[in-house]
Formats: structure tokens, sequence, C-alpha cells
């Protein structure tokens, strides 16, 4: 119970469930890549993968990333009001740290990334938006045409540029989020700091570039 009435405790959760959605960010776009014919089917095959698990596997994971969601919003929310408030922010490592745009706009970032998820989820997943273009999930020799859906979203500038700058986001929140995470954690100082901030840094872009890639890719007409 201290974990979640102490700053510092509550601080860590959050810490610690970002890092755990920053590890499916990493594994979801290796999945997603397939759409470039790496894996033999390609994102078809791997989406037919996905949903041939066994459904308590599949509601449990989706269950577990909705609490990790949850409670990483919510302690993200209590810890800018009591920032605001004027307490100080807690880490169990105290380390010399400028402040940057990413840093200092976590909330807002954030922000924008639960409103992108909603889109996306209603989007690709539920099918809700655009019906015309989940209308092309038809069977292709027994698998749904999630490549077919795919291209025909992202052929939409507008679908596409939302996306990309979706990914943008995603880039300042995780470039500050990946560095925080080992500050809050109590494995930085102000030797290892710069070497842990780069890192982030190239996590978070490389997530960026990987992710922008696909609509990108599509708009411009690069993959068919």
């Amino acid at each position: 119970m201290q974990l979640l009435t102490s700053s510092i405790g509550r601080k860590i959760l959050m810490a610690i469930t970002g890092q755990a959605m920053v590890l499916f960010a990493v594994i979801h776009l290796l999945g997603n890549s397939s759409i470039f014919g790496w894996l033999p089917g390609g994102i078809n095959a791997y989406a037919h993968h996905l949903h041939s698990l066994p459904a308590p596997i599949i509601i449990g994971f989706r269950l577990g990333l909705l609490v990790f969601a949850c409670v990483h919003i919510w302690f993200g929310i209590q810890l800018t009001i009591e920032n605001r408030g004027g307490r100080p922010q807690q880490y169990a490592v105290k380390t010399t740290q400028k402040a940057t745009f990413a840093s200092e706009n976590m909330i807002w970032t954030g922000s924008l990334l639960v409103a992108f998820i909603v889109y996306h989820l209603l989007h690709f997943t539920f099918q809700v938006i655009s019906p015309d273009t989940a209308a092309l999930t038809h069977l292709v020799d027994g698998v749904p045409n999630v490549l077919g859906m795919v291209v025909a979203a992202f052929q939409n500038m507008f679908v596409a540029l939302i996306y990309a700058g979706a990914m943008l986001v995603l880039f300042l929140h995780l470039s500050h989020g990946i560095q925080s995470f080992f500050q809050t954690m109590g494995w930085s100082n102000d030797r290892v700091q710069p070497f842990i901030t780069k890192t982030g840094t190239l996590v978070a872009l490389v997530l960026f570039l990987g992710y922008a890639a696909i609509p990108l890719a599509i708009l411009f007409r690069i993959l068919n």
C-alpha cells in the first residue's frame, strides 16, 4: 500500500508500467513491420497467427495492457497535479537533469497518445472508423486480408498523416520517458545519465522511424 500512497512509490509504478508498454511497442513494431515482406505470408500471416491464439490468452493479454495503461495514466495525472502544486518531484537517485520540451510536456504528449490509441483501436481493431476500408478484410486463401485494409487506409493522406504525426508524439514521450525510468528506479547518476539519455532517445527514434515508415511508404506508393 505504501507504493500507492507515497509519491516515489507511485512514480515507480508509473515507470514500470510505462516500460512494459514500451516493450509492447517494440514487439508490436516487429509484427507490423512484416508488411514489408520479411515474414513469409507478410502481415496477413502475422495477423492470422495472432487471431489463432486461444481466446483466454488474447483476452488476458489485452486486459493486462489495459491495466498497465490505466495505472500509468492515473499516476501520471496525480503526479502532474502534485508537481504543479509545488510538491518536489522525487526520484530514487537525484541527478542533474536539464528540462527539455519533451520532459515539460509529458502530460500533453501522453494525452495525445491516449487519444490516438482510442482512434487506432476503433480504426483497425474494432473497424468502426472507415468501414469502407475495413470491408476490404475479406479472406485471401482463408486468411483475413489485413494488408488490403492497411494499404487502403494509408492511401488516404489525412489518415496517413494522423498516424505519422502520432508517432512523432510517441517519440517525444519516449525520448524522456525511457531515460526517466532509470532515474526513477535509482539506476542512474551524473556519470551514466548522458549515456542513458542518448540510448533512450535512440530507442524512441527507432520506434518513430519504424512505425512512421509504414503509413508513409504506402502514402507515397513505395509499398502497394
